[in-house]
C-alpha cells in the first residue's frame, strides 16, 4: 500500500473522533490537587467551625471521606469529622460554590471561605469570593440545583 493511500486511510478513520466532540467528564465528588489527593489544600475543615480561620491540618491527624484525604489541627477535629463528616466537609466538595452555582467547577481555594448557616464553603479568589457574597442565598440555590450534575 502507497503511504498516501495509508495516511488517507489513517485520516478517514480518525476524522469521527477529532470532529465530535468529547463526552463530559464530572469530577470527582471532592476537590483535590491535580498531584494529591488533599481535601481543602491540607487545611482543617473542622478548625473553620472552632476557630474560626484555616488551620493546616498534619498528616498524622487525617482520614479518608469520599477518596480524598482530610487532614485535621489534632485527633479531636479527626474525630469530630469522623463522626459526621457532612457537617463539616465543604459544600461542594470543595469546589467553589459561585463555580458550581454559574454551572461547573473550579477549585476552591481553602483561604477563601465563608460558613453560611452552619455549612462551610470556599471560593476561587478574593474577587470571586466578594461576587459571591453579593447574592449567597441565590447562589446558594442555584448551586444546589446544578451541584448533582457536576460531579460521579
Amino acid at each position: 500500500m502507497k503511504l498516501r493511500t495509508l495516511l488517507a486511510a489513517a485520516a478517514f478513520a480518525l476524522a469521527p473522533a477529532v470532529l465530535l466532540p468529547a463526552p463530559a467528564m464530572a469530577e470527582p465528588p471532592i476537590y483535590t490537587g491535580a498531584f494529591d489527593d488533599l481535601a481543602v489544600q491540607g487545611y482543617d475543615p473542622v478548625a473553620y467551625f472552632t476557630d474560626g480561620k484555616p488551620v493546616k491540618g498534619v498528616k498524622d491527624f487525617s482520614t479518608t471521606y469520599l477518596g480524598a484525604t482530610f487532614r485535621f489541627a489534632s485527633a479531636a477535629h479527626r474525630d469530630t469529622f469522623i463522626a459526621n463528616p457532612q457537617a463539616y466537609a465543604p459544600q461542594y466538595g470543595g469546589y467553589c460554590a459561585w463555580a458550581v452555582s454559574q454551572g461547573y467547577t473550579a477549585k476552591g481555594d481553602a483561604r477563601n471561605w465563608k460558613i453560611v448557616d452552619g455549612k462551610l464553603y470556599l471560593n476561587y479568589n478574593t474577587s470571586i469570593q466578594k461576587k459571591w457574597e453579593g447574592d449567597i442565598p441565590g447562589f446558594v440555590s442555584a448551586a444546589n440545583t446544578n451541584w448533582p450534575g457536576l460531579v460521579d
